[in-house]
């Protein structure tokens, strides 16, 4: 079982279009992040690649299930 930081909805994360990114800052100064591939196959742990702390996304699979041509969910 993981201890996460927070929850978060997606909604509240920064996306970046270039690399299909997720973004939500962390404590640490670094970012937490996930992918919209990541997140088409059920994942919901957004990580930050500077310490150990993770967040649990909140999201609903189906809006990640559409035409990959459609706008993804934006801040």
């Amino acid at each position: 079982m993981s201890i996460f930081h927070d929850e978060i909805e997606i909604e509240d994360f920064d996306y970046e279009e270039d690399t299909e990114t997720y973004f939500y800052p962390c404590p640490c100064g670094d970012l937490f992040r996930i992918t919209k591939e990541e997140l088409m196959d059920g994942e919901d742990i957004a990580r930050c690649p500077s310490c150990s702390l993770i967040l649990r996304v909140i999201y609903d699979m189906d809006d990640f299930m559409e035409s990959s041509d459609e706008e993804p969910i934006h801040a």
